[in-house]
């Protein structure tokens, strides 16, 4: 039973079978930044996991996976209790698998198959028998999958600086944001779209989203939410969400 201790190292390239997964339960993780040679499927059943790539953030919400594709450079940072299933793939089983990081659904399908993977010994065979079938109903599943907009491409220029100095707080309205930098919004929108293929309110719209579902996964209330977002009441809020994702924030999360 591959079960990982919280104070476990795990080096999935130290293994010899194409096919590596493991189970754990953590809290308040931090991986740091590193990557693999395999690629990474990462399912968490409860809690809200930001995984933190070079120019861009992602988030994993619960009931979702991240797919990660081999050499990519990531750290992961999960917040509060993280119950989480990981698989390892080896970069010959990634060929056909999306080349980019994103989330996905995770079918049902999808969701018992990951189970007897993550829990298989690392030396298991998976050319034949049952855990070849399981690997080739997974592969199929990821290929298949629906992508989540969970991405939030992060601005390299410096005038923008202060727009990041912290992610966990409301990036300001653009007549602000022009006064804190002395930009004009032309400017800014100039800067964003080069760098983000988004407009500054997009862009904001998209980090809304994306701290709505992490306060919502972490136990915090509708009310506190959508005041800490800035909606001027629930009914603003739920109609923000449902706008952006077609569901609820009881139903994407339930």
């Amino acid at each position: 039973m591959a079960w990982l201790n919280a104070h476990a190292r795990f080096d999935p390239d130290s293994h010899s079978a194409p096919v590596v997964g493991i189970a754990a339960t953590l809290d308040h993780h931090d991986s740091g930044w590193h990557d693999h040679l395999r690629g990474q499927l990462l399912f968490t059943g409860q809690g809200c996991t930001r995984i933190i790539l070079q120019q861009q953030l992602c988030l994993l919400p619960p009931s979702r996976a991240a797919w990660i594709p081999p050499g990519t450079l990531h750290r992961a940072v999960m917040q509060q209790s993280v119950e989480y299933r990981s698989i390892y793939l080896t970069a010959e089983l990634c060929v056909d698998l999306p080349s980019r990081v994103c989330i996905i659904e995770v079918s049902p399908l999808l969701r018992a198959v990951l189970e007897p993977i993550a829990h298989a010994a690392f030396d298991s065979a998976w050319t034949q028998g049952r855990n070849a079938h399981l690997l080739g109903l997974c592969l199929a599943e990821i290929r298949e999958a629906a992508h989540q907009p969970m991405l939030l491409p992060i601005p390299r220029d410096k005038r923008l600086t202060p727009l990041l100095q912290t992610l966990d707080q409301l990036p300001p309205p653009l007549a602000l944001l022009e006064q804190q930098i002395g930009a004009s919004g032309r400017t800014i929108g100039r800067i964003l779209r080069r760098e983000t293929g988004m407009s500054y309110q997009q862009w904001r719209q998209q980090w809304r989203l994306m701290r709505a579902i992490e306060l919502l996964a972490t136990g915090r209330s509708l009310s506190y939410c959508a005041f800490e977002l800035g909606f001027a009441s629930d009914s603003a809020f739920i109609a923000f969400f449902k706008l952006m994702t077609g569901r609820t924030p009881k139903n994407y999360l339930g």
